[in-house]
């Protein structure tokens, strides 16, 4: 009895694929490929792509590609970013828990009542990375990079989450993945390094502007990419540059009148940030990278600032049971 045409293909497809794994790989059949990094079609004995130069067998132009495959298409990073905070934050929130302190204020007024929902034990932030006075952070300068991350509670990250995903897909599409994640993390570096220096700094310890305590959040790095969009709209005529240089006007008149009437507001924070995104928005060109060489260094300055991250993180695990400075 004659099988199917449809089960002889099926079986003989089988057996071709079950061969080919005793095949040596020189004897097996090469076909022609496309490019990881940019999708042409190259040689089947090519190594390296014609039209970018990427490497065919390892580059990080690959690894970008596939794992974008299991990244939301628009502004990938941006929402990275906000799943690792609100990761980060239940985490927080579990270990407050654990530890028996209360994550709901005591007494107080009503704004104290409100902004203190959920709220993480000092001690728990202190452990997780926060960001210290210069004498601390020097000697475990990862805090720099973990406070980034952090939050304080429900209020807190909710604003911050709020602001992120209203301004940081628009920088991340303007710079591209890899240059946005480089910006989002220099800047909130920057601003924690101001913060973390500012009670040395004679006018701002007189103004009481200075950072004394555990300071955390992701509102410096958020601050930066304001300070980013500032700086490549600045002196630009466009109806759409004008609009969203506006739009970066009333954001920092917001940050600076909750700055200005609410307590707990690291102010130094959001002007390192600030100043931080502004050098960096005018020395970066403001569009994606187009040429072979621009995107090689972008994949850099992206994977380098994720390695960053990820190292921070992992010390950050490693002295998880380090005493107490208080």
């Amino acid at each position: 009895m004659q099988l199917p045409l449809r089960w002889r293909w099926k079986i003989e497809r089988f057996r071709e694929n079950l061969s080919s794994i005793f095949r040596p790989r020189e004897q097996q059949r090469r076909r022609p490929r496309l490019c990881p990094a940019c999708g042409t079609l190259v040689g089947s004995t090519a190594t390296r792509c014609h039209q970018c130069g990427a490497s065919l067998t390892f580059s990080m132009a690959a690894m970008s590609r596939s794992l974008s495959k299991y990244l939301p298409a628009n502004a990938p990073v941006t929402y990275v970013i906000f799943g690792a905070c609100c990761l980060i934050y239940g985490i927080s929130l579990l270990l407050t828990l654990h530890s028996g302190a209360p994550i709901a204020p005591q007494g107080g007024g009503i704004f104290d009542m409100l902004f203190g929902i959920g709220e993480i034990s000092t001690r728990v932030l202190f452990r997780l990375g926060s960001s210290l006075p210069l004498p601390f952070n020097l000697a475990e300068p990862w805090r720099f990079v973990t406070a980034c991350f952090l939050h304080a509670s429900i209020m807190h990250i909710g604003f911050n989450m709020w602001v992120l995903i209203d301004l940081a897909p628009v920088v991340e599409e303007l710079y591209g993945s890899g240059r946005f994640l480089f910006l989002y993390t220099s800047c909130g570096v920057g601003g924690y390094v101001l913060s973390s220096a500012s009670p040395f700094i004679g006018i701002l310890r007189a103004l009481h502007l200075a950072s004394t305590g555990v300071s955390i959040g992701a509102s410096g790095a958020i601050v930066g990419l304001i300070g980013v969009l500032l700086a490549i709209t600045y002196r630009r005529r466009g109806a759409g540059m004008q609009q969203l240089r506006s739009l970066m006007y009333r954001w920092i008149i917001y940050l600076v009148v909750w700055g200005l009437f609410f307590p707990g507001i690291d102010n130094m924070a959001h002007l390192g940030g600030g100043i931080t995104g502004l050098i960096l928005g005018k020395l970066m060109l403001d569009r994606p990278p187009q040429t072979t060489g621009e995107r090689k260094r972008a994949y850099a300055l992206g994977w380098a600032s994720a390695i960053v991250i990820l190292l921070c993180f992992g010390i950050m695990i490693l002295n998880a049971r380090q005493p107490l400075p208080f």
